[in-house]
């Protein structure tokens, strides 16, 4: 199931719980056990499975709890350096700056 760029957040949770109901149904867990393992409450898991909003601590317990740390990795992978790129400026960006007179995207 491919997500797209225009999806809704609404949308988006739903995906991501659907996926983490499936991991855990792979793993042969039921909930009440994945929530035990996991630290969190039973009702916590229903709804980050169901995409009713969640906490970000809920879902790395419940990635946790499924050994499935590798799933930070996917959600915010760690920014490589192009060496090519340092020739051009030695220090790394630390911060992006709004150009005079952009204004701030609504949500």
């Amino acid at each position: 199931m491919k997500i797209a760029y225009s999806a809704e957040i609404g949308a988006l949770q739903s995906s991501l719980g659907e996926r983490i109901q499936r991991l855990r149904l792979s793993r042969n867990l039921d909930q009440r056990t994945t929530a035990d393992k996991a630290g969190i409450s039973h009702r916590a898991l229903v709804n980050l499975e169901a995409g009713r909003g969640s906490t970000v601590e809920t879902l790395l317990r419940t990635l946790k709890a499924l050994d499935y740390l590798q799933g930070i990795e996917m959600l915010a992978p760690e920014i490589t350096v192009d060496p090519l790129a340092l020739l051009d400026n030695p220090k790394p960006q630390r911060r992006v700056r709004r150009k005079r007179g952009q204004r701030r995207a609504t949500r």
